[in-house]
């Protein structure tokens, strides 16, 4: 085989790996250039995140009369900010590309019978890798990596130290990004190699999902350091040698020349995180074309369990249970939609922790110690509403993702275009994923901590919360959850960066009355019957719109852009 055909191989294979990092197969058979669009889309939206972030090094820049202090806590904080940034959406890419990093059993039937050397499609998989990571980076960074090393710069230091500050910059949000994506490509790796392949398989989407809460949490948990007296502090840099963020804090201001020595130790640490990351990511993307590659073709892969606990509840007639366990299943067996289903969990889980420190006061001298956790509180409240809003969100999401197509067929030959009958189904699987759990959890914690009147209401309070979200989340949802295409370009990332925002202020102010709600039962009571009312008020709108709904069920999302008329004219008429 010659150079030139090699290099032929090598740039078909690099293309086809480098687009398959997002999954082809859930979008719409019937859109055009739904790939690039979806990639614009997601380009986009890190150019969204950056620009608005880059506006905060114009205070800085030219402001050659701020003090050495302010300066400095300045560039520690914001600093480790935009590290700390890169860090959790390296992870997360590296988590969504979580089946396509190393080789799966498409690679192998489909590229082993074809005359390609093991070498060329290891080199176009690593190069792919790499050409992903390196554009999320720069994308993530294009406007904070252009205004930022301005501000970094020491004053006074002329050109020279501000192109100093911006290689500097570039180089540890690209070695911080590294670092992460090499880590978790190990874990994968040794996985694979110490775990037989059905195994692997199975404990492969378990350590995806936990390594999403984790990069989520501790994004939102880590400790904020904005001035030197924070950082020299004997608790803090015990902490901080744990966070691998002020690792590359400490990185950059060795390799910028502003190196303080409590700095000293944390720049160590990124050194060789850096390189024990690599060398092992190295390892196990070699070990996996050398061994995995052969285990896909002698083991099968995860097959049916003869043994379990497979009971599952009925959701109304045959057709209402079919599709209602349908959802159960899909979400227990699909990684993809277990994973965008864990993003939410993951941001409730972190938002739960900030609002649960141990804020009870020191009691004064020789006064009774009072614990606030054993009565109603705004944090808990607070924790509990948005675990639910956050469910509920999160699993109305997945439901438009679909996990196998030909779901399509089965349920279109059984005859089921009854939309009210499917959207009772689906608001059953609703209930049972994402309100049962949070509801359940809650009050278990209330019942432990409160008591048994406070648990009561605010358990009731929950419970119909979580009926309204629901009857909300479906309306005008004519599908079958999971089983109808996707068609990108229908998000809208402001809407839904501004409804979040009204969401937590309406939370807040709704716990605030919920609080002073418990502590009188003639206005808890009222509050119950008032959420009664409501929730039977949209229940009941939600079924005459069912009913009287027209629309056919929706088993193909299609653009209706790219519907064109002919024009085609026959005898004189249309």
């Amino acid at each position: 085989m010659n150079t030139a055909e090699t290099k032929s191989q090598f740039r078909v294979l690099y293309r086809q790996f480098l687009f398959r990092v997002v999954d082809l197969e859930v979008l719409s058979v019937h859109a055009l250039g739904d790939s690039n669009k979806l990639l614009g889309q997601f380009a986009a939206l890190l150019i969204v995140i950056s620009l608005p972030v880059s506006t905060g090094a114009f205070s800085v820049i030219g402001a050659e009369n701020m003090p050495a202090d302010m300066r400095l806590g300045f560039t520690l904080f914001m600093a480790h900010f935009l590290v700390a940034t890169t860090m959790l959406v390296v992870g997360i890419f590296a988590v969504l590309s979580w089946d396509s990093i190393f080789p799966d059993r498409r690679d192998v039937f489909v590229l082993a019978p074809l005359p390609l050397r093991g070498r060329t499609i290891f080199l176009a998989k690593v190069a792919a890798t790499a050409t992903a990571l390196s554009l999320v980076v720069v994308l993530l960074n294009c406007a904070t990596g252009l205004t930022y090393p301005f501000a970094f710069a020491a004053p006074k230091t002329g050109p020279l130290g501000v192109v100093r500050c911006f290689a500097v910059y570039w180089f540890t949000m690209l070695a911080a990004g590294i670092f992460i994506y090499c880590a978790l490509l190990a874990i994968q790796g040794l996985a694979a190699q110490l775990l037989s392949r059905r195994m692997f398989l199975r404990a492969s989407g378990l350590l995806q999902m936990t390594a999403f809460c984790l990069l989520v949490c501790a994004y939102f948990l880590e400790p904020p350091v904005d001035s030197l007296k924070m950082l020299t502090a004997p608790q803090n840099s015990r902490v901080l040698l744990w966070l691998p963020s002020y690792w590359f804090l400490g990185l950059f201001h060795q390799l910028n020349g502003s190196m303080h020595p409590a700095l000293a130790p944390l720049a160590r640490r990124a050194w060789l995180g850096l390189s024990v990351a690599a060398l092992a990511a190295t390892a196990a993307y070699a070990l996996s074309y050398m061994r995995t590659m052969r285990q896909i073709v002698e083991e099968p892969d995860i097959t049916p369990s003869l043994r379990g606990f497979r009971w599952l509840p009925r959701f109304g007639d045959a057709p209402q249970t079919a599709i209602g366990q349908f959802c159960v299943r899909t979400l227990a067996r699909s990684r993809q939609h277990r994973l965008i289903f864990a993003f939410y969990l993951g941001v409730g889980l972190a938002l739960t922790i900030q609002l649960l420190p141990d804020f009870s006061p020191e009691p004064l001298s020789g006064a009774p110690t009072i614990n606030l956790w054993h009565q109603a509180n705004v944090p808990l409240l607070v924790a509990t509403i948005m675990m639910l809003v956050l469910a509920v969100l999160g699993a109305r999401v997945i439901f438009a993702f679909p996990l196998e197509l030909r779901a399509n067929w089965i349920f279109r030959s059984v005859g089921l275009h009854d939309a009210g009958k499917i959207l009772i189904a689906s608001r059953r699987a609703l209930l049972l994923l994402s309100v049962a759990p949070v509801w359940l959890v809650s009050t278990i914690v209330c019942v432990w901590l409160w008591p048994w009147r406070q648990t009561v209401a605010h358990s009731a309070v929950l419970g119909l919360l979580g009926i309204i979200l629901a009857d909300i989340a479906l309306l005008g949802f004519r599908k079958i959850p999971f089983a109808c295409s996707y068609l990108p370009g229908k998000s809208q990332v402001h809407i839904v960066v501004i409804g979040v925002v009204i969401l937590i202020t309406l939370v807040a102010q709704s716990v605030v009355w919920e609080q002073e709600a418990l502590q009188k039962p003639g206005m808890m009571t009222a509050m119950i019957a008032l959420l009664a009312i409501v929730a039977f008020a949209i229940r009941w709108r939600v079924r005459v719109l069912a009913r009287s709904d027209q629309e056919e069920l929706k088993f193909e999302e299609t653009d209706p852009s790219a519907l064109v008329d002919l024009g085609l004219i026959r005898n004189g008429g249309v």
